[in-house]
This record gives C-alpha cells, structure tokens and sequence, in this order.
C-alpha cells in the first residue's frame, strides 16, 4: 500500500503535470484589442459599410447599369413631381394694370400646367422686379395649382425731361414709364437737365419747400450735374446753390412774403453764393429804372 507521503507527492506531480487555464499574452492583447469601442465599432458599422461600397461600386462600373440606375431614379423622381397636387395649371397677376399685367405674363413664359418643383419662385420674383414699373413682387402657389403674383406698381411723382424725352419716375428716382406728352400728367411737377433723376429725392423736398408759390412753379433745372435752378412763370429763376440749396430757397421765399420780392420785375434772385445773395431785374424793369433816372436827372 502507498503511503500517506507518496500519494500527497503524486497529487503534486500530477496538478503540476495539467495545462494552464490562463490565456497566453497575445491572445489576452487580442481580446483586449477587441473589446476597444472603436475596434468594436469598425467591426461592427465600419466592416458592413465598406462591402456594400465595395459591392455598389461593382455594380455600378458597368456603364449599362449605371444608365439603368439613372433612368429608375429618373422616373421615380418624375412620377412623384408629376402628381396632380404638385402641378400648376395657371397664372394670377393681381395689383397691377392690364399693360403691367401682360408685360409680366410676358416676362414669364410658362407653357402650363408644368410642376411646382420646375418652378423658382425667387428667380420670378427676381425677374418680375427688373420691371421698370414694378417696384416689388411677392410669387406664392395657391392650393389649386395657381401661381400666385402680387405685384406692387411705382407710383409716378415726378416727369423728367432729358434729351431722350419724357419719363415718369417714382419718389426714388427710378424709372416708371415713357411719357409720350406733358399733358398726359399735368398734375407732376417737371424736372429736366442730366442726371437729375439720381437726385429726385432732392428735388421733390425743394418742391415740396415751394408749396408757398402755388401754382408759380414750373419746374427745376439740373444745372452742369451740381446744382437746380428753379423756374418759375413770368420767366423768373431762382439760382441756388450746390450745398444746402433748400435753406437757399426757403430764405428766398420768406423775403418775397415779407417783401414781396417775386411779385417786382426781377428775373433772377442768385443764391449761389450765401453770403451774397443777387438781384437781377427784367430788361423791361431796367429801361425804366434808366427812363426815370434820366428825367430827374433832366428835371435837376
């Protein structure tokens, strides 16, 4: 029989003789490895992403089936557009006379109805507003398959006459209408010379600050692109200045209240210079002056 020594020596000799259950280095950096979220990420999105590019990209270098792919999506795309709740049968121009009206409908020379997706609504308003007369437009599609445009006219403040004729313009300057006469709007006030369209603005004010004469004002003069001159009936200007020319005129118009100046036979009051304001009289005013100074000087 084996005694007590010799079995514990064999028991130690055979735990010594079984494999270790710990994993080696590297398959514990491995599963390590494995276990980072990138790693597991790859594996996971990364892995299946880069196949199908792979397989699409296959697919796809064969010029017949990209062709295919194209008219697919081409057709699709077309049967979704072409739905009748997405078409445009027609056209609504409200806020504009029929001349303004049609010369929008001309502008925009849609064959109907044609789908809301072919139409830009921010290159037809773009294109509405180079429309001398039109000075804004809003484009909308009304359920019904309506294109909408409302469309808001200038409104003529002045006539400018230059050497290409007569034009209407707005409060800014911009350019309304051709004007075929003068009598056609009688109510504008007139301007005339070159460039004076760029400074309207200007010119309503000083016509503004001659509402005091009434019915006297017959127009202003852009004189060499600095400065208006102010004319009135009877043949009488008022010469104003480059800067401040509506102080200018306010100074003339309170003399002539108080002492009636514009009333006398004066054809010129010269404010061009502040400090030296000149009086020119009429021919017809000096010849007297010179007849009376003779006959005192004869009667003396």
């Amino acid at each position: 029989m084996r005694t007590l020594k010799d079995r514990i020596t064999g028991n130690a000799r055979n735990t010594h003789s079984q494999a270790d259950p710990a994993p080696s280095r590297l398959k514990y950096r491995l599963q390590r490895w494995m276990l980072t979220p990138g790693i597991r990420f790859g594996l996971k999105f990364g892995v299946p992403f880069c196949l199908t590019l792979a397989a699409g990209g296959a697919f796809l270098a064969d010029a017949a089936r990209r062709e295919m792919v194209s008219d697919t999506l081409a057709s699709f795309r077309a049967a979704i557009e072409e739905r009748p709740e997405f078409m445009v049968n027609v056209m609504a121009v409200d806020g504009a006379g029929p001349s303004v009206a049609q010369d929008v409908r001309e502008v925009l020379p849609f064959d109907f109805p044609i789908s809301s997706f072919d139409l830009d609504l921010a290159q037809i308003r773009a294109e509405i507003e180079t429309l001398a007369p039109i000075k804004a437009a809003n484009v909308r599609i009304r359920p019904g398959g309506i294109l909408q445009i409302d469309v808001e006219e200038r409104t003529p403040a002045l006539i400018w006459r230059s050497h290409e004729g007569l034009a209407l313009l707005d409060e800014s300057g911009a350019h309304v209408a051709e004007l075929g006469r003068r009598a056609m709007h009688p109510d504008l006030p007139l301007i005339a010379g070159r460039s004076a369209d760029i400074v309207a603005v200007e010119a309503l004010e000083l016509i503004e600050t001659a509402r005091p004469l009434g019915g006297r004002l017959r127009g202003l003069v852009r004189i060499g692109e600095r400065r208006w001159d102010m004319v009135l009936d009877r043949g009488q200007r008022i010469l104003l200045p480059q800067e401040h020319p509506v102080q200018a005129l306010e100074r003339v118009i309170v003399v002539s209240e108080v002492q009636d100046l514009l009333e006398r036979d004066v054809a010129v009051v010269d404010m061009r210079i502040a400090a030296r304001p000149t009086v020119r009289m009429t021919d017809h005013a000096v010849e007297n002056w010179w007849r009376i100074r003779e006959l005192n000087e004869g009667g003396f």
